[in-house]
């Protein structure tokens, strides 16, 4: 690198700093977790487990963004003491550890600022993810399989653990519908990002003419929620289901002649468990789901309905095309919100979506703010 486009990064760099200093609000971060600390020392902290350790939980995400922050200040800090030093003397050694240190510290910027952006009320929450192929027969149903291999993937990447709710195999290869419990600190957060209908296009391996095939298939993300959030579901409303799982799918769940399937008759929606050991935890874990699909139709009500008397035109159903893959005749995929793209398709399908993520992040931050 040249001294001068050193100081350009360093100066990008600063500039992150101060935004982050100026978002944080240092002083009513460390006032929070030293009430959050006063709380936990209190006699009969733990007389309710659930709520001591959502407060636990809290505490240790306001430790861990304020601490990261300060380590990155220091580590900005020290790269500026550096570069004023090859400024006045030039060391070779010093400019390529200087080097190494500028591609560590703007990977931790980045991350950081990905993780300033996941400021909404449930995205530091596990995530519930459903794969449902579109028309298409074997076509969509390998599609479908194709992306439940990248978000498992994407899961493994960032530590994350995958716990598979409910599968349905394809009929000759893939998968009929596929529902994943992701746990991890901002899975929702991170993954609704892929909430839609993703498009593949490519030649198709099941094709002996070896034609080009488009495949199609939703995907949806919503919160697991916890006991706080009230949902109100009318039993009379469902209809519950027990049966026994079978088939290959077997291999991916646990054997249990206990699955329960509700259907939500007023809406049409349907969950199913059949990971947990007994019918009453499978039962509890679809009412779970279907407790979160109903909250999630409840708020993206609410914002169609704020959205029209602001009059603004937003298409905030999932049923809209948001990401195509591209493989024949070239490889690339592309998010059609953000319009970020990328040449290396096989990457992405190998879990690397956290471009995606964070251009959507970014794209969402300017939606609220556009100026």
């Amino acid at each position: 690198m040249e001294i001068s486009e050193i100081k350009n990064i360093l100066s990008d760099m600063n500039d992150k700093i101060h935004h982050f200093r100026g978002s944080l609000d240092l002083d009513s971060l460390e006032e929070s977790i030293a009430q959050n600390e006063n709380l936990m020392a209190e006699d009969g902290f733990w007389n309710d487990n659930t709520s001591a350790q959502k407060v636990i939980d809290e505490n240790n995400a306001l430790k861990t963004k304020f601490d990261n922050f300060k380590q990155l200040d220091e580590d900005v800090d020290n790269l500026n003491i550096s570069l004023e030093l090859l400024q006045e003397e030039p060391d070779a050694d010093l400019q390529s550890e200087m080097e190494e240190e500028i591609q560590r510290i703007q990977v931790e910027l980045t991350n950081y600022e990905t993780q300033m952006l996941l400021d909404g009320p449930y995205d530091g929450n596990n995530a519930i993810l459903e794969i449902h192929p579109g028309a298409g027969g074997t076509e969509s149903q390998d599609w479908g399989s194709m992306l439940y291999r990248m978000y498992q993937r994407w899961a493994e990447h960032h530590g994350m653990e995958i716990e598979v709710e409910d599968y349905q195999d394809g009929e000759e290869a893939g998968i009929k519908s596929v529902t994943l419990m992701i746990k991890g600190a901002n899975a929702y957060g991170q993954l609704r990002s892929e909430h839609g209908v993703h498009r593949l296009v490519r030649i198709s391996p099941f094709d002996s003419a070896g034609r080009r095939h488009t495949s199609f298939a939703s995907v949806e993300i919503m919160p697991e929620l916890d006991s706080s959030i009230e949902v109100d579901i009318n039993l009379d409303d469902l209809r519950i289901d027990v049966f026994r799982s079978s088939g290959a799918g077997g291999q991916h769940i646990n054997k249990t002649s206990s699955a329960v399937r509700i259907t939500h008759l007023p809406t049409g929606f349907v969950t199913s468990s059949q990971a947990q050991r007994s019918q009453l935890q499978n039962r509890e874990t679809a009412m779970s789901m279907l407790k979160a699909k109903l909250y999630q139709k409840e708020q993206e009500e609410q914002a169609k309905k704020n959205a029209e008397i602001k009059g603004e035109q937003m298409d905030i159903g999932w049923g809209s095309q948001i990401r195509s893959y591209v493989f024949h005749p070239y490889t690339m995929v592309k998010d059609h919100r953000t319009n970020y793209e990328t040449g290396n398709g096989q990457a992405v399908l190998d879990g690397d979506l956290d471009g995606f993520i964070n251009a959507y992040l970014q794209w969402q931050l300017q939606m609220k703010n556009p100026d």
